[in-house]
Order: structure tokens, then sequence, then C-alpha cells
């Protein structure tokens, strides 16, 4: 493992233990082929409607690729079934018992933004500070916070903010439609629904973000009470 790598150890109540790292240094190196590629990985099958890639320059859906492992380990499993999680990142290690569609979540959540997927990429300076398993105030916080940091170091660099943040409204709409269309790749790919779920509860959190940013009905308030109690 590298300092920018991020590692996942599920250990199954049969016994059976899987490891699955991450490199998360934001690279764009090509992902690497598996030895037997499936046909639910092809780009055309159940392409996302907004997809830059063609076909003719692109056999294969870059996070597809990168999800053909981790659909392969647990196509026999269900979502609900209990598991132990090990996250090793940053120096640290984050240990939990939970479900595998939970477990899935968290990871597939990390795997997208370096997959090589276009519509995942702008997730990286947030995957870079991954969040094992977070809940969903803590995910709208890195989110708003993570776009927000963006936009200040934009403006560092003379280019438009956007302090509205309007531009995470389309984000967030983008990832919701990439969610579904991997939804429907991985059912193709699974005997059991733990991916199909994993992919359902992030698109769960995509569509809080979305609904926090159409309307904010004070979500976030109690975390930053002392931010709108301080006169500046």
């Amino acid at each position: 493992m590298t300092k920018a790598s991020v590692e996942y150890q599920f250990l199954f109540q049969d016994g059976v233990t899987w490891r699955y790292v991450v490199d998360a240094d934001g690279c764009d190196s090509a992902p690497s082929l598996p030895n037997d590629i499936p046909h639910w990985a092809k780009l055309d099958f159940h392409q996302c409607s907004h997809c830059p890639l063609l076909p003719d320059d692109h056999s294969y859906c870059p996070y597809a690729l990168a999800l053909v492992e981790p659909v392969e380990q647990t196509s026999l499993r269900a979502s609900h079934e209990a598991v132990v999680l090990e996250v090793s990142t940053r120096g640290r290690q984050i240990h939990a018992e939970t479900t595998l569609q939970r477990a899935m979540g968290s990871l597939l959540g990390l795997i997208g933004p370096f997959s090589g997927c276009p519509v995942t990429a702008i997730l990286r300076p947030m995957a870079r500070f991954h969040l094992p398993l977070s809940n969903p105030d803590e995910t709208l916080t890195r989110v708003f916070g993570t776009f927000l940091v963006g936009q200040y170091l934009r403006a560092q660099h003379g280019k438009v903010a956007d302090w509205s943040m309007d531009g995470l409204q389309t984000i967030y709409r983008d990832l919701r439609v990439l969610n579904h269309a991997m939804s429907k790749r991985l059912r193709a790919g699974q005997k059991e629904d733990s991916g199909v779920n994993s992919f359902v509860l992030l698109d769960v959190l995509a569509a809080d973000v979305g609904a926090v940013l159409e309307q904010y009905e004070g979500d976030l308030d109690e975390n930053f009470r002392e931010f709108l109690d301080r006169d500046l």
C-alpha cells in the first residue's frame, strides 16, 4: 500500500476474507483489464445517457471494469448479510460490524472517483479524504465543504467561483443518472442484490444532497450553530 491507498477488508460470517485496495492518487491511468471481462462491463451496455465516452474509442466502461472483482466476490451474497469491515487509510484503521450492502456502498463510492469515469472524477477531492461508512449528515458536510474549498481555490487562481453552489446541483443530478445506470449493469452481473442495493444507498445520499440544495430546511443548522450565533 502507498500513502494514498485505502484498503477495505471484508470478513464474512462463513470465514471468507476479501481485501480490496483503492489507489487514491488521482491518476488518470487506464484501468487494468480483468482476465474475463463480463458483458455488462461493455461501454454500450446500459451506458449512462450523459456519458461523454464513445464506444468507438472505449470498449468498456471504466467504472464497470473497476467493479468486476467486487461483483465476483459478492454476487452470491445477500445485501443484508452481516460483515466485519476493516478500513485502513492515512495511518489509521476503522473497524465496524455492518451489512454487506452498507460496506459495499462505502467502497463503491470510493472506487468510482478513481476508476477513470469522467462523471465521478469531480468527486476525487472529497474521496482523497475518504470517510468510510459516513452517515447522511457527515456526507452532506463533506460534500458542501469540499465544493466550497474548491471554489475558494478557484478564486485564488483568478477563476470564476460558484458560491451559490449551482454547479453542485448539476454534479449530483449527473451522479443520480449514473447510479441508476450502474444499478442496471449490476443486475445483469449479480445473482444476489448486494451491489445493486449499494448503488441504491449511494443514490439515496445523492438525492438527499440534491434536495437540500433545492430547498434548504436547516439540515445542518444544529451542527453549525456556533457560526450562526457569532456576529462577524
